[in-house]
């Protein structure tokens, strides 16, 4: 942003360029999906990682700018919504044991190439954090908050595609849950590992 100059290898090209290939597999999972409440769901995220983008490629001395020129932040309402996401997640029980092998179904193995790639931009970020170039922690956060919403929903797919079982539109699109319906599951930080998945 605001034609800062630095190397393709630098570390915040490489989170930048890694959400950006996060985002592209989400738009595979979201053509593959063959559920329209599922597809809206992953549109949501998508329409949210272009703001999780644009932070990123925003160097820290530019984001008050950023900011006055009225471009969204990543705030802490952006993992509400995923939150809220994996609890309806949770409430279909989809069926896991032990390790995911992805591949049972092309919506499924979608989902989890998409969730492969979530891990490696929380990676990513985290090295742009390391080396003190990352001002909001809510990036990391987001990131690692839908990893655990795509794996849980490429296990949803895999049940969905099982014999005998109905597609139906049991996902809705993520929304943050209303004041007062009761505490959300997960803290709001960043964990040191993932909950669900590698």
């Amino acid at each position: 942003m605001y034609q800062r100059r630095v190397s393709k290898a630098h570390p915040r090209v490489e989170a930048t360029g890694s959400v950006d290939e996060l985002n592209s597999a989400l738009g595979m999972a979201r053509a593959l999906a063959g559920n329209a409440s599922a597809a809206q769901s992953l549109r949501a995220v998508q329409q949210d990682l272009v703001t999780v983008m644009g932070e990123l490629a925003t160097v820290p001395e530019d984001l008050e700018r950023y900011t006055r020129d009225g471009y969204p932040r990543v705030t802490p309402a952006l993992t509400a919504k995923l939150d809220h996401w994996v609890q309806t997640l949770e409430t279909q029980k989809p069926a896991f044991r032990g390790w995911a092998i992805p591949g049972d179904s092309p919506a499924a193995a979608a989902l989890d190439v998409a969730r492969a790639v979530c891990r490696r931009a929380e990676r990513r970020v985290c090295a742009l954090a390391n080396a003190g170039q990352l001002p909001n922690p809510e990036i990391l956060v987001f990131l690692n908050r839908l990893s655990d919403a795509l794996w849980l929903l490429a296990r949803w797919a895999e049940g969905q595609a099982a014999p005998g079982v109905a597609n139906g539109g049991l996902l809705t699109a993520p929304h943050p849950p209303a004041a007062g319906s009761g505490k959300t599951r997960f803290r709001r930080r960043f964990r040191a590992g993932p909950r669900y998945g590698s």
